[in-house]
């Protein structure tokens, strides 16, 4: 279980709620021989498991005689049905039970990336979706989302911590481009700040951002009519409560519905039309802020004309819950009403 890395006051159950740790006493005192079985399950449909890896090495962290349980797993990344049983650890409760909140914990965070990744990964490939959630959650989850979302399909990432528990070579080093901070230090200047991010990185593929003024249009041309060829894509990272100088000017043409606050569909073919217009045909769109595969789909069903999504807070939504729960005592069924234990061919015996 290389890269994965526990505190060690886990061990003292500093992330234990009380009720496991005064179980594990009550055990260990009156019932110390009595050999049990816990399965973990979920109840949505065509969840992509994740977190098994990340369980079994914190099981041999936390559990001093893992070697003499009996752990039954599925592998990262298969598709579960509600009451499909995922793992199943067979032993003596005070060797592992303890750790039953913390397994469903695991398993629902990485399972909920993973899934909320595979649907859009789904809808539009991984050569043109962005993972971005560097911003949309603890920091100091990134390595765990990172690969969760990888299981999910996604090959494309910001940071390098997201890449830290990957083991694909293929999988690219991030080479982000510009934040708007970056215009503000330019005094607002999205061209000037598009120069020195160019003059400072000419091996990256150049990529302005030009929502700043709330001003797409104009500003994607005046960066294209500069950079020309150089030029491979513009980013929309309009706000959802904004709606962008060209479609406020123009917005007598759009149906009364239409939505046109934030990267809406009609501000990203007003752009891709303007560009067109003036020879900038190789110029690709990036859109961000809002996304999530409902959108993304929407889009695609209309041929928006969007390159690359970059999608970030949708992903780390934990929408998921994990149970684990006792289904056999000393070999024989003994359960909570309709928890009773399911079989599942597809687990497979893990060995250390």
């Amino acid at each position: 279980m290389k890269n994965y890395q526990f505190d060690a006051q886990v061990k003292k159950g500093y992330y234990l709620a009380d009720y496991f740790k005064k179980t594990v006493k009550i055990v260990e005192k009156y019932k110390s021989d009595a050999v049990v079985t816990m399965q973990f399950f979920q109840r949505k449909e065509n969840t992509v498991v994740c977190g098994i890896k990340q369980v079994l090495a914190l099981i041999k962290f936390a559990c001093p005689n893992y070697l003499t349980l009996k752990i039954e797993a599925l592998d990262d990344g298969m598709v579960v049905q509600p009451l499909e049983p995922v793992l199943k650890i067979t032993g003596h409760y005070q060797d592992f039970g303890f750790l039953e909140g913390m397994i469903d914990g695991i398993l629902a965070r990485n399972s909920s990336i993973a899934t909320n990744s595979a649907r859009v990964i789904a809808v539009v490939g991984s050569q043109r979706a962005l993972n971005m959630n560097d911003r949309a959650d603890l920091y100091l989850n990134q390595p765990f989302d990172g690969y969760a979302s990888y299981v999910g399909g996604f090959r494309q990432f910001v940071s390098e911590a997201a890449l830290e528990l990957i083991d694909d070579e293929t999988v690219k080093q991030p080479s982000g481009t510009m934040p708007h901070a970056l215009i503000q230090i330019f005094d607002g200047d999205v061209l000037e700040a598009t120069k020195a991010f160019h003059e400072t990185f000419p091996d990256n593929r150049l990529v302005a951002l030009v929502d700043y003024h709330n001003d797409c249009v104009n500003d994607a041309l005046k960066v294209a009519r500069y950079f020309k060829e150089k030029l491979f894509a513009i980013r929309l990272d309009t706000a959802a409560n904004l709606v962008d100088q060209t479609l406020s000017k123009t917005k007598d043409q759009y149906p009364e519905d239409a939505k046109l606050n934030g990267v809406s569909e009609y501000l990203v073919v007003a752009v891709r039309e303007a560009l067109n217009q003036e020879g900038f045909n190789h110029v690709k769109i990036i859109v961000s802020s809002g996304f999530n595969a409902e959108k993304i789909a929407d889009f695609e069903e209309k041929k928006i004309p969007v390159d690359l999504y970059g999608i970030g807070e949708a992903l780390v939504k934990v929408n998921i819950g994990f149970t684990g729960d006792n289904v056999a005592l000393n070999g024989q069924g003994q359960a909570k009403f309709g928890r009773e234990e399911h079989e599942n061919e597809r687990l497979k015996a893990w060995k250390w």
